[in-house]
């Protein structure tokens, strides 16, 4: 289904950010100790200590503050205690008023997620060259697994001098680990574990790091990251994620009552099941708590029903209720909602934080969540990441393309003194019509107009640049695509299927002095036209652009051999049209 919508220009070509080191702007963390005493159960108690050194004043809003994020339906907080040194010795130390606790942003509007809370520690009178230290100490009295224990830690992309990570494990339990970036040490300055505890222990390798380059996948894919469960394998991670939903996914009456609703006299099961899942997604809010932090224990459907919002467990979780209830069996499907393409080798929910539905007999996958997408379609941040289906425990790939089709038409009636007036017209179809739909009237044109005064210096002879773009259209792509000149780090590459045209209608008596070249550009991955033409008073500029990849992500090598092609889209982007008025 094509929609338009007619939109006024509110943003030039979109900004191309430069990125700095992350060691840029201070100089580090001097210490940070995180020590794990796990008990049999999964339940542990974690005291962690670090020490800052506050190296310039520009950073003083990121670091003259300490936040502690934590669910108290599963964890205590039982001491904090925090500090800062002054340059000359002096400690001044955090008072319990300058430790404040308050509900996280999700939690504000939804009392079923009142549980997560932060821990907010205001260090006083810090000045650039003064240290910051905190120590605390949190009590994980009911695991998200019973008798296993996962972490996923990483440093963040700074230096780090004494970055370290403890684990006292008991025994019995084996601690299996995937550890980049990061060796095993003996912890020498740590008291000795408990009888019947055995020490795993493991130090960051201090140095430089790479630039974050734009659009690169997570540091975690790469970076220096920890790993550590005593889960054997996925599978074993998945049944007792299974485990733990139970019978909360089971529909009863008024689920059942709802889906017979929904789906009426539909017939055909794909159809059936996107209407269940466009259902959820219009009708129960979503409260973004990411799996783990949030637990791992859905609320039951009949209760995300009728309180009509959830997070993501429960939005899968009475979306597999209501599908079960139209005879239609799926699977919840964990993945990562941010920008990591890999698993590491020790299973942990510290990628997995997402949650989605899958229907293997139609081989579909369903986010509820997903606000600007349509049932059928998946967004963007999914598509190409490995996911583990809970009911089988298998591995699934999610599909890394899928129809997404935009055209921008951009329109200048530029007038005799230089102004101009403009209108932009976006059509999208497939996995980018859906904010489009909610225009009144649906498929609708709405025609909002702009004046531009200033446009040009006539009677000139005055240069148009020909790309004019909307966030999201062709020239934007090619330009967020083409931002770093050479990349170290894989990168997210989305496909591309776009149209541009923009018309120029001239003032009368006007003559075009210059007029670019057409442009074709074929490789592997990239089909490209332009073409400029001009008739009457009419100057018009149309463009395509299809990119396909074999992935969601793309390696350096293959952008040192998209390069080449990326320049040539570069030029012609960048050409203008002379003319001049007589």
């Amino acid at each position: 289904m094509m929609l338009r919508f007619v939109v006024m220009l509110c943003l030039l070509l979109w900004p191309l950010l430069g990125l700095q080191p992350a060691s840029a702007r201070d100089t580090g963390v001097d210490r940070h100790v995180r020590h794990f005493m796990v008990e049999p159960s999964g339940a542990y108690l974690v005291t962690v200590e670090q020490i800052r050194t506050i190296a310039q004043r520009d950073v003083l809003h990121d670091y003259a503050r300490y936040e502690i994020g934590y669910n108290q339906a599963l964890e205590d907080i039982i001491a904090v205690e925090a500090y800062t040194e002054k340059a000359d010795g002096r400690r001044l130390t955090v008072q319990p008023q300058q430790i404040l606790d308050q509900p996280q942003a999700a939690s504000v509007d939804a009392p079923m997620f009142q549980v997560m809370r932060l821990k907010r520690v205001m260090f006083p009178d810090v000045e650039a060259g003064d240290r910051v230290a905190v120590r605390y100490v949190v009590r994980r009295h009911t695991p998200l697994f019973p008798g296993h224990f996962e972490d996923l830690p990483s440093a963040r992309f700074q230096r780090q001098r004494d970055f370290r990570l403890v684990y006292d494990m008991p025994a019995t339990m084996l601690l299996h680990a995937d550890a980049t970036g990061l060796v095993p040490t003996a912890a020498a300055d740590l008291p000795a574990p408990a009888a019947g505890k055995r020490r795993y222990a493991w130090r960051y390798l201090d140095g430089d790091n790479a630039r974050i380059e734009a659009g690169s996948v997570s540091e975690l894919d790469y970076g220096k990251r920890l790993a550590v469960s005593t889960f054997a394998d996925y599978a074993a991670l998945a049944r007792a994620y299974q485990d733990r939903v139970g019978a909360r996914a089971l529909p009863d009456d008024t689920v059942a009552v709802l889906a017979a609703r929904v789906t009426g006299d539909v017939v055909e099961p794909r159809a059936r099941a996107i209407a269940l899942s466009d259902w959820v997604r219009r009708n129960v809010r979503y409260v973004g708590v990411h799996l783990g932090p949030g637990g791992v224990v859905p609320h039951a459907a009949a209760t995300v029903l009728a309180n009509r919002y959830g997070d993501a467990k429960d939005h899968a979780t009475l979306l597999v209720a209501l599908l079960a209830s139209a005879g239609i069996d799926s699977t919840v499907a964990l993945v990562n909602n941010g920008n990591a393409y890999r698993l590491p080798a020790a299973p942990t929910l510290g990628v997995l934080n997402h949650a989605i539905v899958y229907v293997p007999s139609l081989q579909l996958y369903l986010d509820s969540t997903a606000d600007s997408v349509a049932g059928g379609f998946l967004p963007a941040a999914l598509l190409g990441k490995p996911a583990v289906l809970t009911h089988s425990g298998e591995f699934a790939m999610l599909p890394f393309f899928q129809q997404a089709h935009s055209r921008t038409l951009t329109q200048f009636a530029i007038q005799p003194d230089g102004s101009s007036r403009f209108t932009i017209t976006r059509t999208s179809s497939g996995a980018l019509a859906e904010p489009y739909r909610r225009v009144p009237d649906g498929d609708v044109a709405i025609p909002l107009r702009s004046p531009s005064n200033g446009f040009t210096q006539l009677p000139g002879p005055a240069r148009l640049a020909t790309t004019y773009d909307l966030r999201g259209g062709l020239g934007d792509a090619v330009f967020v695509f083409a931002q770093e000149p050479e990349r170290r780090q894989d990168f997210v590459c989305p496909a591309i299927d776009a149209e541009d045209e923009v018309r120029f209608h001239l003032p009368t008596r006007s003559r075009v002095l210059a007029l670019p070249r057409a442009v074709h550009v074929d490789d592997a991955n990239f089909a490209y036209r332009s073409r400029y033409a001009r008739r009457g008073a009419l100057v018009t500029v149309q463009r395509r652009l299809k990119f396909r990849h074999t992935a969601a992500t793309c390696t350096p090598d293959d952008y040192r051999r998209m390069r080449p092609a990326l320049e040539r889209m570069l030029r012609d982007l960048r050409s203008q049209v002379v003319f001049r008025r007589s």
